[in-house]
């Protein structure tokens, strides 16, 4: 609480420094003449580095930030990055104003993304969509209403997070929706078909395995453009190079295996948990607690594996010019010569 209450009154001395800053100029400033705001906190090459990023932006507090706080975050990375900060602005602000900006606007174009496709919204969303999977997993309606309601929040969440670079039509967009809630769907429902006779535990497993599969079909079908066209690749200085088809399906897959890890602990080990937990003699007698307390075991999983699900692989990735389509060699080696050995693309998350 006292943290929160710090960074707001930064953020209200920031705003009384831009509209008067008279007051402020006999105060102390921080030299941020070297400070350049786009520059990782972490080193982005280490795993480590990269979880500590991703529990910073996806920390689920920043949902709950109001909209005047995001357009000042936005504000004033802008003018960090030309150089005209308010005077004695401190590094603290800009951090803060950084992690918002990161958890709320797309990397590619800036714009601000919709709340619930954020990856800061996954541990709320997740855990009550996760939760009511795993706990209504026995009846056929009730698997197909919650598979649908999960590849809903997927597809949204997948072209949210997408290469802005490359545009997705509404067809393409519907298409890649009914495709992935079909999959998920026929999965969880033939599964559960199949696993009528197995053991309870095995039963409980269906949900992930319809989310896997899911996934698998979700992200390229929903990102089917880049690997149709190519994915925008650039040099170091981060000028446009070119497009790769080799650089998109190496970005995908990254990332559909990212979402597995990010699903795979709470709902391979969750079930062991609730089905070991629903055989205590209280526990029969509180039924009713026991999706509010799966739901809540869920959030405490993804709390953890959603930053580390998403630090698995850098967001912006490194490829040699050796490993992209021969045309794109040559033209780049015709334009540049041997002085771009790696291209730099956004995977996406």
């Amino acid at each position: 609480m006292f943290a929160r209450e710090n960074q707001i009154s930064l953020i209200r001395r920031a705003l009384l420094q831009e509209t008067y800053p008279q007051l402020c100029a006999n105060e102390m400033e921080a030299d941020l003449s070297h400070f350049n705001i786009d520059a990782p906190r972490w080193d982005q090459r280490t795993f480590l580095g990269r979880v500590k990023h991703f529990f910073n932006i996806t920390d689920p507090r920043t949902v709950l930030v109001p909209e005047w706080e995001l357009d000042w975050a936005k504000a004033m990375v802008e003018k960090s990055r030309m150089g005209i900060v308010p005077p004695a602005t401190q590094v603290e602000q800009l951090l803060y104003a950084k992690k918002l900006y990161d958890s709320a606007f797309h990397p590619d174009t800036g714009e601000k993304m919709n709340i619930i496709g954020r990856m800061s919204f996954q541990v709320p969303g997740g855990m009550i969509i996760t939760g009511f999977m795993l706990q209504f997993y026995r009846t056929m309606p009730a698997v197909v209403f919650w598979q649908w309601v999960n590849q809903s929040f997927n597809a949204l969440v997948n072209y949210t997070n997408r290469n802005a670079a490359s545009p997705t039509s509404i067809r393409q967009m519907a298409l890649s929706y009914i495709t992935a809630t079909t999959t998920a769907v026929a999965t969880a429902v033939g599964m559960n078909m199949l696993t009528k006779r197995a053991p309870p535990l095995v039963s409980r497993w269906v949900p992930f395995a319809a989310v896997a599969a899911a996934n698998c079909v979700n992200i390229p079908m929903m990102r089917q453009q880049e690997l149709i066209h190519g994915i925008c690749v650039k040099d170091v200085n981060q000028n446009e190079i070119g497009h790769s088809r080799r650089a998109a399906a190496i970005g995908i897959t990254q990332v559909v295996i990212s979402r597995i890890t990010m699903a795979a602990p709470g709902m391979i080990l969750l079930p062991v948990i609730m089905e070991r937990l629903e055989k205590l003699h209280f526990m029969k007698k509180v039924k009713v607690l026991h999706a509010p307390l799966q739901v809540t075991l869920c959030g405490c999983f993804l709390i953890f594996m959603v930053p580390v699900a998403c630090g698995l692989f850098p967001q912006k990735c490194e490829l040699p010019v050796s490993y992209l389509e021969p045309e794109l060699q040559d033209t780049i080696k015709a334009k540049y010569g041997e002085l771009v050995p790696y291209v730099y693309f956004n995977k996406g998350l």
